[in-house]
C-alpha cells in the first residue's frame, strides 16, 4: 500500500496522508479520549482541557485554538504549510462536529488500553499529517515562536507547555486522569516518531580501513550493498601522532539484520577497521547506497 502511494503525484500523496490523518485524529479524539476525559499534550491537550472543564465544543476550541498558530506558521514556515495546515484543522472540526465515530468507554475497557490506543491512534493521525506537510497540532509553531524571543530549545519549551497542561489536568480533574493522559501523550509522541520517520529502520555503516579496497569489493560483490566513498586520512595516534596516510573512508546501508554479518567480514578482512553504525530511520531515492543482486 505504501509503494502504490509513493508513485502517486506529490500532491495526492499529501492529500491521501491528510484526509487519513485527520479521520483517524478525530477517532482517536471522540471514540477514546473525549469520552475517557483522557487528555494529550500540545494545543489538542490544551483544548481538551478546555472542553472538560468548560463543556466547550470541543471541535470549535480546536479551530480556534489553532487559528493564531496557523497565521503565525504562515509567517514563521511559509504560506503552503500555513493553508495545509487551516485544511487540516478546519477537517479535523468538522470531523468531531459530524461524524458519529463508534465510542470506547472505560466502563467495558481497561483505562491503560484506552490510553494507550487513544495515544496509538492520535500518533498515527498527527504523524500522517505531518507527513503532508502540515500540523493538526500547533504546539510546534507555538515553540519556534517562542524559541526566537528566549533561550530555550523547541523540545524544552514544548516540554515545558505539557507539563502546565499536565499540571492544571491534576488539580482540576484529578491525579489518575492526569496520569493516564501523560501515558497517552508519550505513546502518542512516540507514534508520531515512527509515523514520520518510518517504521522500517536501516543503519548506516562507516568503515576506516587500511585494507579499503578489499572491503569495498566484498561489499558490493559478496553483499550486493551499494557504497559511497570519501577521501580522508587515517593515523594520528597519540603514540605516533605524525604517521598518517591516505584512505578511503567507505559507508553503505544495510537492514539490522545484516549488521553482525558485516562487521564479521569486515573484520576478517583487518581486525583492526574502525567501524562504527548511526540509526537511519528511513531512507529514500536510487543514490546507490541500498542495492542488492537479483535474488539476493
Amino acid at each position: 500500500m505504501t509503494k502504490l502511494i509513493k508513485q502517486l503525484p506529490h500532491s495526492v500523496q499529501d492529500t491521501i496522508y491528510a484526509v487519513t490523518g485527520t479521520l483517524i485524529t478525530g477517532f482517536a479524539l471522540k471514540g477514546l479520549l473525549i469520552p475517557n476525559d483522557f487528555l494529550d499534550g500540545g494545543v489538542t491537550g490544551i483544548s481538551l482541557l478546555l472542553h472538560e472543564l468548560y463543556h466547550v465544543n470541543i471541535a470549535w476550541v480546536i479551530v480556534a485554538l489553532n487559528i493564531p498558530l496557523i497565521l503565525a506558521g504562515a509567517y514563521h514556515v511559509n504560506k503552503r504549510f500555513a493553508l495545509k495546515t487551516l485544511a487540516c484543522v478546519v477537517g479535523l472540526g468538522l470531523c468531531l462536529a459530524f461524524i458519529h465515530y463508534p465510542v470506547i468507554t472505560t466502563e467495558k475497557y481497561d483505562k491503560i488500553l484506552v490510553a494507550l490506543f487513544g495515544g496509538f491512534f492520535l500518533g498515527i493521525g498527527i504523524g500522517l499529517a505531518m507527513r503532508a506537510g502540515c500540523a493538526i497540532d500547533g504546539i510546534e509553531v507555538l515553540a519556534l515562536y517562542t524559541l526566537k524571543r528566549s533561550s530555550f530549545t523547541i523540545s524544552e519549551i514544548i516540554l515545558g507547555l505539557n507539563v502546565i497542561i499536565f499540571l492544571i489536568a491534576a488539580m482540576k480533574l484529578g491525579l489518575v486522569i492526569s496520569f493516564y493522559s501523560m501515558l497517552t501523550y508519550y505513546v502518542a509522541s512516540r507514534t508520531i516518531d515512527y509515523v514520520v520517520e518510518g517504521l522500517e529502520e536501516y543503519t548506516g555503516v562507516t568503515i576506516i580501513s587500511g585494507k579499503s579496497e578489499e572491503i569495498k569489493e566484498q561489499l558490493v560483490i559478496k553483499l550486493g550493498k551499494g557504497i559511497t566513498v570519501y577521501k580522508g586520512e587515517r593515523g594520528f595516534l597519540k603514540d605516533n601522532f605524525k604517521h598518517h596516510a591516505a584512505c578511503d573512508i567507505v559507508f553503505t546501508v544495510v537492514t539490522r539484520l545484516e549488521v553482525r554479518r558485516l562487521k564479521n567480514m569486515i573484520h576478517t578482512i583487518d581486525p583492526n577497521a574502525f567501524v562504527f553504525t548511526n540509526t537511519i530511520k528511513e531512507v529514500a531515492g536510487s543514490g546507490g547506497v541500498i542495492k542488492h543482486h537479483k535474488g539476493h
